[in-house]
C-alpha cells in the first residue's frame, strides 16, 4: 500500500509540475526560469497568482469529489453513485449560475459565488433529505429521489438561462467545469472546508467499511446503520458542495474516482479515503494539464488566441468511456 501511495505522490508531482508549464502566456522554459527564481514582475505574477492556485485549486476539488464519491457508493451501496445522486452538484451549480447570470446584489467576487453555489448545493440535499426521509434510509429509494431532485434542479437552470441568455458565456463554466480563472481566494475558501469535512469522512472509514457489506452486517457488528448513513450522506454532501462551489461541475470524477481507489487499495476505508483522495487529485490535475495542453496546440492549428478547453469537457468524455465498462462489469448487481 505505501508503495501504491508513493507511486501515486509521484504521479500528483509530475501532473502538478505539468500544469504549471502548460498554461497560455508564456513557454514551459520561461515558467521553469521563474520557478528558479528568475523572469520578469509579470511572468512571476501569471505563474504565482494564477497557475499556481489554479493547481492547488485542482488538486483540492479532485480530491473533495472522489471522497465524496467513494463515501456515497459505500452509503447507498450502489456503484453508480455519485455526487451528482444527491442533488448537490445541481443544487450548487443553479446557485452559482442564478448568482453570476442574475447579478444578484453585485455577486461578482470568489467569495460571494462560493456561497450562493454552497448555498445551492445545500438546498439541493434538503430536497433530497425531505424526499428520502419517508424511504427510511433506504439506499434505493435515496438515489431515485437523488435522480429526480437532480433534474428539478437542472430545469430550474435551464429556465435561469433563458431569462438572462446573454449571460450563457458566464456561467458556461458552472454548467462544464474549469478551474480557469481562479485564484487565491477560491483556494483559502476551499482548503479549510475540503480538510474539515475530508476528516469526517476518514472518521467515518470504519462505519462506512461495514455499511458496504449490507445494513445486517453493520447492525450484526452493533452499528446503528440509519445514523451512520446520514452523517456520511453530511459529509459527501459538504465536500461536493465545496468542490462544486470552487470548479463547477466536473463530470464523472466523483463516480469513477472511487472504483478506482477500490481497485488499488482494496475495501478497507481506512485506506481507501485517503487514496481515493490522491488519485482524485491526480485525476484532475492531470486532465486540467492535459486540456491546457490541448488548447494551447488547438489555438496555434486555428491561429485563435482565445480558444480555452475546459477540464470538464476532458473528464465527462473519459468518464463516459469508463461509465460504460463499469456498467457493463456491473449490469446485475447493486454493489
Amino acid at each position: 500500500m505505501s508503495r501504491r501511495f508513493a507511486v501515486l505522490t509521484a504521479l500528483a508531482a509530475v501532473c502538478a509540475a505539468l500544469e504549471l508549464v502548460a498554461g497560455r502566456g508564456m513557454s514551459p522554459a520561461t515558467a521553469w526560469d521563474v520557478l528558479g527564481g528568475g523572469g520578469d514582475a509579470t511572468e512571476r505574477h501569471i505563474l504565482l497568482q494564477l497557475r499556481l492556485p489554479r493547481l492547488l485549486v485542482a488538486l483540492g476539488a479532485g480530491a473533495s469529489l472522489a471522497v465524496a464519491g467513494l463515501v456515497l457508493q459505500s452509503a447507498l451501496r450502489n456503484p453508480l453513485a455519485g455526487p451528482e445522486v444527491t442533488g448537490v452538484t445541481p443544487g450548487a451549480v443553479l446557485g452559482a449560475v442564478t448568482a453570476t447570470a442574475l447579478g444578484l446584489a453585485g455577486w461578482d467576487s470568489p467569495l460571494a459565488v462560493v456561497l450562493a453555489a454552497c448555498a445551492g448545493g445545500c438546498t439541493g440535499a434538503a430536497l433530497l433529505w425531505l424526499l428520502a426521509g419517508r424511504g427510511r434510509g433506504d439506499p434505493a429509494a435515496t438515489a431515485v429521489h437523488g435522480v429526480l431532485v437532480s433534474a428539478v434542479l437542472g430545469g430550474l437552470t435551464a429556465m435561469v438561462l433563458l431569462v438572462e441568455p446573454g449571460e450563457l458565456g458566464s456561467v458556461v463554466q458552472w454548467l462544464v467545469g474549469t478551474t480557469e480563472g481562479r485564484v487565491w481566494q477560491h483556494w483559502h475558501l476551499l482548503w479549510p472546508w475540503a480538510l474539515l469535512w475530508g476528516t469526517a469522512a476518514w472518521l467515518l472509514a470504519g462505519p462506512l467499511t461495514l455499511l458496504r457489506c449490507g445494513d445486517e452486517t453493520a447492525l450484526a457488528a452493533g452499528l446503528p446503520a440509519r445514523r451512520a448513513r446520514t452523517l456520511a450522506l453530511l459529509c459527501a454532501v459538504a465536500l461536493t458542495a465545496g468542490a462544486v462551489a470552487a470548479v463547477g461541475a466536473l463530470g464523472f470524477v466523483g463516480l469513477l474516482v472511487p472504483h478506482l481507489a477500490v481497485a488499488l487499495f482494496g475495501a478497507d476505508l481506512r485506506v481507501g479515503l485517503p487514496g481515493a483522495a490522491v488519485v482524485g487529485a491526480v485525476v484532475v490535475c492531470g486532465a486540467d494539464a492535459v486540456a491546457q495542453l490541448s488548447s494551447r496546440l488547438l489555438a496555434a492549428a486555428l491561429e485563435t488566441g482565445g480558444l480555452t478547453l475546459p477540464v470538464g469537457a476532458l473528464t465527462a468524455c473519459l468518464g463516459a468511456v469508463l461509465l460504460l465498462a463499469v456498467v457493463r462489469r456491473t449490469p446485475d448487481r447493486t454493489f
